[in-house]
């Protein structure tokens, strides 16, 4: 009986072990904050024009950052602004609420 026993709480563990791997490679896959890599936006935050493919996907890669930004007086100010707004909506990409 205690063999039949080892094996299923082998599987759960290795199962939880995959998955704790599979989070951290996840977590190590996020793209280092940098506002510079957002500069394909700066026509569409300043002007108001339509965002660029690349600007929605440099976006959507710097999401998990705009919190860290906002507390930024030099940042501030652009990630507030209606256009900055307009990225969010038109990249679908949801405006953060810090």
């Amino acid at each position: 009986m205690k063999g039949s026993c080892a094996k299923p709480v082998l599987f759960t563990c290795a199962i939880f072990l995959i998955l704790i791997v599979a989070q951290e490679n996840r977590v190590a896959a996020l793209e280092p904050c940098d506002p510079m890599k957002l500069s394909p936006c700066l026509d569409t935050i300043t002007k108001g024009s339509e965002p660029s493919e690349l600007c929605c996907t440099k976006v959507k890669e710097q999401q998990h950052c705009v919190c860290q930004y906002l507390k930024n007086p030099n940042f501030k100010s652009f990630l507030d602004s209606p256009n900055a707004k307009k990225i969010a909506t038109d990249c679908h990409c949801p405006y953060p609420k810090c």
